[in-house]
């Protein structure tokens, strides 16, 4: 942190962007040790970075932070439970520091869908165009469509958003499951 202050001489933005999920399969069936290291990566860390920025700059100076949760911290899915209820934790906690961090300090989380990163890889590397037909806009995500958000969620056009959790799945969560597509209108 204070090699930060020192070359770039304020902590304006934080963007907790951390995940990991090395505990894939049934919830039950996940031991202490995959369960420590997911809910320290997914959780813990965005709360200790949170509190150093806080600490260090945005606590006198103000700012904003933004976390990165998932779509599966807001429903169930198989094999993925452990990775869900960290982001849904996460969710949670960005409205409670939201709370506790107003007026000078402004915390948004984001919910991706399902992007092209390497994280995401085994979602969608084997099975895009099937994967594809059930998101209502035909395609997964990009990271420039999560960053765009983001962009958005730090700047001075979202002064008065705080505690909010902006879901970017290009329409996944509206349940497309048999791929519909509305004809384009020919109507003028």
């Amino acid at each position: 942190m204070d090699l930060t202050l020192e070359r770039f001489g304020s902590v304006d933005i934080l963007i907790n962007n951390a995940g990991t999920n090395p505990a894939y399969g049934p919830l039950l069936e996940q031991d202490h040790a995959r369960f420590a290291k997911i809910f320290d990566v997914n959780l813990w860390a965005p709360l200790m970075w949170t509190s150093l920025v806080v600490t260090a700059w945005m606590g006198e100076h103000g700012g904003a932070v933004v976390n990165t949760a998932s779509i599966g911290g807001m429903h169930q899915s198989p094999a993925m439970g452990m990775y869900n209820a960290t982001k849904a934790a996460l969710i949670h906690v960005t409205k409670q520091l939201a709370l506790e961090l107003s007026p000078r300090i402004r915390v948004n989380a984001i919910c991706p869908g399902v992007v092209r990163t390497r994280l995401a890889e085994a979602l969608w590397k084997d099975h895009e165009d099937p994967l594809a037909a059930t998101i209502a806009l035909g395609r997964i995500g990009e990271p420039a469509d999560i960053a765009s958000a983001v962009a958005f969620l730090v700047s001075d056009a979202a002064s008065w958003i705080t505690g909010e959790t902006m879901i970017i799945d290009g329409g996944l969560l509206l349940g497309n499951a048999l791929g519909f597509r509305a004809a384009p209108s020919t109507e003028h």
